[in-house]
This record gives C-alpha cells, structure tokens and sequence, in this order.
C-alpha cells in the first residue's frame, strides 16, 4: 500500500502564491507519473498538472504560465507552485500518484485526501 500526504493549502489572496506538497510512502519500488487535480465546488475533478519520472511535464491549458509541477524522486514528494492566485482556483486539490511495489509489476493508481485551496479577498 502507498499513503499520499499533501500539504500547503489555504486561504490566499487573489494574486498571491502557494505551494503544495505530496509525499508518498509505503511500499514503493518506482513511481511513474505523478499529477495534480482538482476539484472545485460544484464540479468535476481536473487533471491540471502531470509530470514523470524523468521531469516531462504537462499542463492544462487553463493553468499554463501560472502553475509549475515539480518533483524529487529520491523523497517521491511531487509540488505544485501555484502563482497569481485567482478566486476560480478555489477548488480542492489532491495528488495523484502511479506507483509500482516492485520490479516487473505495473503501477497501481493511488490519491491524496486533498487540500483545501480558497483565493478571497
């Protein structure tokens, strides 16, 4: 099994900035893709941010320039640095991790619980 960690939410202001966390655990041989979603309230969850194991990352179109994925593998934490905070990035957002127990097995999809993400004034 793999826990998900995250942390980092909170109230902002429209402008500001905020960095999320998610460190995973458990018993991990190899973590592929990991990503960020969110969900905002009264809507679907949204894949906004991917990146993999080796740093290729991807954007939904509606984040680009604003939001960054980064990740260190040797601590299998992925960050989410979310600038220019908006009241439409309201949502909560949870980690998403593709991770494999050992060699030779494919990688089982696990989720954070979440971290609330409020942008008001």
């Amino acid at each position: 099994q793999v826990q998900l960690v995250e942390s980092g939410g909170g109230l902002v202001q429209p402008g500001g900035s905020l960095r999320l966390s998610c460190a995973a655990s458990g018993k991990i041989f190899s973590i592929n893709v990991m990503a960020w979603y969110r969900q905002a309230p009264g809507k679907e969850r949204e894949l906004v941010a991917t990146i993999t194991s080796g740093g290729s990352t991807n954007y939904a179109d509606s984040v680009k320039g604003r939001l960054t994925i980064s990740r260190d593998n040797a601590k299998n934490t992925v960050y989410l640095q979310i600038n220019s905070l908006k009241p439409e990035d309201t949502a909560v957002y949870y980690c998403n991790v593709v991770a494999s127990p050992r060699a030779g097995v494919l990688g089982f999809n696990y989720w954070g619980q979440g971290t609330q993400v409020t942008v008001s004034s």
